[in-house]
């Protein structure tokens, strides 16, 4: 019998196996295993989960500025004023900030498009955050302030047609356009990339050429 027809002793279980198996890269198989496992939890460390999770759903907002995750208005990159507010660093999604983060190597701020154009996804260029972007270059230019604009987005075809698009809009604009060094293999995601890699690739950006 499939694990999609199967019965289960009880509608809960069912239910919660449903639930845990929406989740990406979860099978119906493997929600069975880690609800029976919370069954065998004591009763306050399944209450500790859920409710961490229900937190996260009310209780995480974006950044209005950059679209990191954070716990108010602003994150706390875009708050601290210690960064170079002059350099911004624009990547696909908050995990990537949190992969260039760990290397220490990078002092600026970011801005997240929330994903790169994919046409065979469905994802075209007004489903980014790239009027975001262009706001923050207007505001700085208004300041008589010199940006750099890090292109940080994966080396695969999908990465580099959104850093040409983005090129593109922030052409009138005053400002540096660079890019990671190609330390990185042709389709690697900064996700997957070692810290000491990426680091380097961060150090030894250049100027990005279309």
């Amino acid at each position: 019998m499939g694990m999609e027809n199967r019965k289960y002793p009880s509608s809960a279980l069912q239910n919660a196996v449903e639930a845990i198996s929406a989740l990406p890269g979860i099978g119906r198989r493997g929600a069975l295993r880690l609800a029976l496992h919370l069954l065998k939890q004591p009763q306050e460390n399944v209450s500790f989960l859920a409710e961490a999770i229900s937190r996260l759903a009310d209780d995480v907002h974006y950044c209005k500025r950059c679209m990191m995750l954070c716990d108010s208005d602003l994150c706390e990159i875009c708050s601290d004023n210690a960064r170079d507010h002059r350099q911004i660093c624009v990547v696909e999604s908050v995990r990537d900030v949190m992969s260039i983060e760990d290397t220490g190597q990078y002092h600026g701020v970011y801005h997240v498009l929330g994903g790169i154009i994919s046409p065979i996804n469905g994802i075209a260029p007004s489903d980014l955050n790239i009027p975001g972007l262009l706001s923050r270059l207007s505001e700085a230019e208004s300041r008589g302030e010199e940006t750099e604009v890090i292109l940080a987005l994966s080396g695969d075809v999908e990465g580099e047609t959104t850093s040409f698009y983005l090129y593109r809009q922030i052409a009138p604009f005053k400002v540096r356009v660079t890019t990671l060094a190609r330390g990185l293999g042709f389709g690697d995601d900064l996700e997957y990339a070692d810290s000491l890699t990426l680091g380097r690739s961060i150090l030894s950006r250049q100027p990005f050429n279309p």
